[in-house]
């Protein structure tokens, strides 16, 4: 059976191993500082069909069953 101070530094491991994942995923999530480009607008006069609405889904969609 292991003592009790090899168990504790595996703990401490764990938990430090634990903290540097969060703190790379908390690195991930922050904003960039990228412009954010808006589409608003990008589709005026432009006429959209029901058909073609149901042909992006089933393209969009076609693998994952929805």
């Amino acid at each position: 059976m292991k003592s009790t101070v090899d168990m504790l530094q595996k703990i401490e491991t764990i938990e430090k191993e634990v903290m540097d994942l969060k703190v790379f995923v908390l690195k991930k999530l922050v904003p960039t500082g990228k412009k954010v480009v808006s589409l608003k607008g990008i589709l005026k006069n432009v006429d959209l069909t029901e058909e073609d609405i149901a042909s992006a889904k089933k393209s969009l969609y076609s693998k994952t069953g929805l």
